[in-house]
């Protein structure tokens, strides 16, 4: 019957049917061989209980933030701040990159939202400054992916919701790994610029205009620090803190910059509304899928074959891993969290791994995924936005995944690196 069920998974996906509807698909597939009629009528509440949860109102949230700071050009800010600071070292477009991608991580949550952004605004920039094609869509396609780890995460939001894991705990276990994969980042960038003698985009660190470019972007450099700050502090919930970074974005962008007008608000809402949709089709189908495999009772048959083998937890934990980075591959981040969490999380928990350490595991390997050649999401996004062919990405973007991995290895092996924020803090 699993043969079955991934086969039609399989060829679905082949066709290029959309994965929502492949998930809703392959559940109603499902559910047909069960060939219990009473499970019909219930299908469809898993639907909306699948997304009825005030946890999961914080993705429009940070979706509308995002818009909104990307129509009130409140990136550019972050942009010309990060230049002022280290544009007078070598390769100091390509550190910007990385810098502006962890703030705008801390405030979008999103790997694909960051790349669209920073694909549109930097890569220009960096091909200007005779930076290679490749290199440029490469380094901002992998520092994409500290969007879902760097709190707040959409990610860590729908992971807390699936495996009933403490949210605030997420975003705190978080900021180290964000913090790890920026610095890896910048090895990289510190080793080519050497080899490739890239630009200085200036040649002295000018204190007075540095005060300036902090002044024009302290709206944006407020917003990650009210999310943080409120939810640490128990002031509002990572849902309510998604709305305050909403009306920040939105003074910034409308009555301090100046560059967001009553008139793009229209089209605004209507992209978080579809971006929103999209996420929450997902959700609602992969519920379902995820019903009937609950009620075939293939989470527990996964496990009890692995805990045959093995109950070594670090073993359990590389075969995940390496599970992980296949699924990552080929699905989509939020579609292989609905089916793959209820599996893997308490399997994680039976060879006792700590819930949040394997929360922050999951989630980083996972985004990790996202990067790796040859199908990775955020290839085909820059590579789409930037014209840049896929096969010179793929090769160009090498070193990156390495040091990813070589973060992901740290992070799993190393608990602590994970659990002292929010042991220490929460």
């Amino acid at each position: 019957m699993l043969i079955l069920i991934a086969v039609v998974f399989a060829v679905l996906l082949i066709i290029g049917l959309p994965i929502a509807f492949v998930l809703g698909a392959t559940g109603l597939t499902h559910l047909l061989i069960l060939g219990n009629e009473a499970f019909y009528p219930v299908a469809i509440q898993r639907m909306f209980s699948g997304i009825n949860s005030f946890s999961l109102m914080a993705i429009p949230f940070f979706v509308l933030a995002g818009e909104l700071m990307n129509r009130g050009r409140v990136t550019d800010k972050l942009v010309d701040l990060a230049r002022e600071c280290i544009g007078h070292k070598r390769g100091g477009l390509a550190y910007t990159a990385v810098l502006v991608a962890m703030f705008l991580s801390a405030i979008l949550g999103s790997a694909n939202a960051v790349c669209a952004i920073l694909c549109s605004v930097l890569v220009p920039e960096m091909v200007k400054d005779k930076y290679s094609p490749e290199f440029s869509t490469s380094l901002i396609a992998s520092s994409a992916i500290i969007g879902p780890i760097i709190p707040p995460s959409v990610t860590f939001i729908l992971y807390a919701v699936l495996a009933g894991t403490s949210v605030n705990a997420l975003f705190m276990g978080g900021i180290v790994p964000g913090i790890l994969l920026g610095i890896g980042y910048m090895v990289v960038i510190f080793l080519t610029a050497r080899k490739e003698n890239f630009p200085k985009y200036k040649e002295k660190l000018e204190p007075s205009k540095v005060v300036k470019a902090v002044v024009y972007a302290l709206p944006a450099l407020i917003i990650p620090l009210v999310i943080v700050g409120g939810i640490l502090t128990g002031i509002f919930t990572p849902t309510e803190s998604g709305a305050i970074a909403c009306f920040v974005a939105f003074i910034a962008g409308m009555f301090i910059y100046k560059s967001l007008k009553w008139s793009d608000l229209p089209k605004v809402l209507l992209d978080t509304g579809i971006l929103t949709s999209a996420i929450m089709l997902i959700i609602a189908m992969g519920n379902v899928l995820g019903w009937t495999l609950a009620i075939d009772q293939i989470p527990q048959l996964l496990s009890s074959a692995i805990l045959a083998i093995t109950d070594n937890q670090y073993i359990v934990l590389v075969l995940i891993l390496f599970a992980l980075l296949i699924i990552g591959m080929f699905m989509e981040a939020f579609a292989s969290m609905v089916i793959f969490v209820p599996v893997f999380a308490p399997l994680a928990l039976a060879v006792g791994i700590n819930d949040v350490h394997f929360g922050i595991v999951f989630s980083l390997m996972i985004s990790v995924a996202l990067i790796t050649p040859p199908v990775g999401m955020c290839l085909f996004v820059s590579s789409n936005i930037t014209g840049v062919p896929l096969g010179k990405l793929s090769r160009s973007i090498v070193p990156f995944v390495v040091v990813s991995f070589i973060v992901v290895l740290l992070i799993a092996f190393i608990p602590k690196l994970v659990l002292f924020l929010p042991e220490m803090l929460l």
